[in-house]
């Protein structure tokens, strides 16, 4: 893989461009409400969600709250099963070739756009082709690739070159590779398509600018015959509308739904996880799928250019007591050394934790000692825009301080430290939060231009070796050791923890399942 350091930095367009008692339902991407009332078939789900989506063209956007509402309109050739693999959606089944330069796509016969066309080839190419074009990870990831039709319902994915990460990447959540009409791709102007069709179980009806968003059932709509787990395999729909109500006030959300004005509540903040577990008639739900909280250093000007410096850093970080300030339950954070999902079964591990939360504020000042280290001042940038971030740095200045160094916290909008940690004479370390991924290419962490500029030849050549790994099983092993690079000798950021997103749902709701958000498909409303 030539050039990959310089390549990988088009990866922050990627992530940048989200009756009786209460209960806590379990923490975890799979978990579900059931309802004693009686469910009938029908009715409306009302969901309050916290931004109004940037657009619904699945393959421009990165937002996770148009992610939600798109993947009910739209289908992929593959899609994440329950452990986070990339598993056949709109494919029948695929196949490489021995070179692992082709991919050949079997389409499922027979299924329709919300427009009444049958999907063929000739849709897929042309909506997979212009994704290739549009997302900023298929561009980096898969440059020089196209697809081609074969017939009617066989398409073929032509690489540039033989990496094997290629199915995690079109399963990925950002810019994700909707298949669309034809026509709608070649209608679609610089802003987007001018119409969200697909083949998902829920059809767009209307979008009302901030005010809500309306998706009917799909009546014709073609069930996968494959068994249901995570967005793969059979959905069912019994619902007949859904409404995203887009409601940024945070208090407005709470109190619909403790009115019952909602059936579901997403994104509340982490204060009101108590009081939401407290309330009769809701299940709460803290699913990790928001990603990792870290401190990036600067690795580009000034003191955290030097390794020894920032091992003494991490040597001294008690990560647990940073991440309880931040989010004050532990059902709402993780430790886990893993840059990726602890969820993820291709690519968790837990290698590098021999260094991860070792709270160790004696050692760090000695190690800091020896380090040359003599009272120089250091700028932490953090934002009260994100409570979070801004408790974590608190009490990261205070763990700081204790290790003898000498600390200046400087608080930011976050448009202002957007711009602001541009600049690698402006800070030295930085409150940063980062969301999951589905291959380690595309981590925010391993990219030299994003905040932290990481660059380690090192590094690269191992991010080049997972890409190229002739098996999964490879891949991870080779990806455990560069994680352990990562905390043992290279020090990029040091991560301390994952966390939570935070779902109230009424009882008036059954079965509904989650993973990444709320699952809308098989849910039924009590009568």
């Amino acid at each position: 893989m030539k050039n990959i350091g310089m390549l990988i930095t088009l990866l922050l367009i990627t992530v940048l461009t989200a009756g009786c008692g209460g209960n806590a339902g379990t923490a975890g991407t799979n978990t579900t409400t059931n309802s004693s009332a009686e469910a009938t078939v029908g009715g409306t789900v009302k969901i309050a969600m916290s931004v109004q989506p940037p657009t619904l063209d699945a393959h421009l956007t990165t937002s996770s709250d148009a992610i939600l509402v798109m993947r009910n309109i739209y289908e992929t050739l593959v899609t994440q099963n329950a452990d986070q693999q990339a598993v056949p959606m709109l494919a029948e089944s695929v196949e490489a070739s021995e070179d692992g330069l082709t991919y050949t796509f079997k389409l499922r016969q027979g299924v329709k756009f919300h427009n009444g066309k049958e999907m063929t080839s000739e849709d897929v190419v042309a909506s997979m082709n212009r994704w290739l074009e549009k997302s900023s990870r298929a561009t980096l990831l898969l440059s020089g690739s196209t697809f081609k039709e074969v017939d009617d319902y066989t398409v073929t994915l032509t690489l540039a070159e033989p990496v094997t990460d290629v199915l995690d990447i079109m399963a990925g959540k950002g810019q994700f590779p909707a298949i669309m009409p034809s026509e709608v791709i070649t209608g679609a102007g610089k802003d987007g398509v001018a119409e969200y069709i697909g083949t998902g179980p829920f059809a767009f009806d209307q979008w009302a600018q901030d005010q809500y968003i309306h998706l009917v059932k799909f009546a014709d709509y073609s069930v996968d015959s494959r068994e249901t787990s995570g967005l793969s395999g059979s959905k069912t729909v019994y619902v007949d509308d859904v409404y995203y109500y887009i409601v940024t006030d945070s208090s407005t959300r709470l109190a619909g739904i403790q009115t019952g004005e909602y059936d579901i509540a997403s994104n509340m903040p982490f204060d009101n996880y108590e009081q939401l577990k407290s309330m009769p008639n809701l299940t709460t739900h803290a699913t990790f799928d928001s990603g990792t909280l870290n401190v990036a250093y600067n690795k580009k000007q000034g003191l955290m250019t030097d390794p020894k410096i920032r091992a003494a850093i991490n040597t001294g970080i008690n990560a647990n007591a940073i991440m309880m300030a931040s989010f004050g339950s532990e059902d709402l954070y993780k430790l886990d050394p893993g840059y990726m999902s602890f969820e993820q079964a291709d690519w968790a591990t837990d290698a590098g934790k021999e260094s991860f939360n070792l709270g160790d504020a004696e050692k760090a000042k000695q190690m800091l000692e020896d380090a040359g280290y003599n009272g120089e001042e250091l700028i932490l940038y953090a934002t009260r825009d994100y409570d979070h971030h801004y408790n974590s740095a608190v009490v990261l200045q205070q763990q700081l301080q204790e290790m003898g160094l000498n600390v200046k916290l400087e608080i930011y909008d976050w448009p202002t430290l957007t711009e602001r940690r541009s600049d690698p004479a402006n800070w030295d370390l930085l409150i940063v939060g980062t969301g999951y991924v589905t291959t380690p290419s595309q981590l925010l962490v391993v990219n030299p231009e994003y905040v932290g500029w990481t660059d380690d030849e090192t590094l690269f050549k191992m991010l080049a070796d997972i890409r190229v790994a002739p098996t999964k099983e490879e891949a991870k092993q080779l990806w455990s050791e560069m994680q352990a690079y990562m905390w043992n000798d290279y020090l990029p950021y040091t991560l301390f923890g994952h966390y939570a997103s935070i779902d109230a749902v009424s009882s008036g709701l059954q079965d509904l399942t989650m993973f990444q958000g709320p699952v809308l498909w098989g849910v039924k409303k009590a009568g």
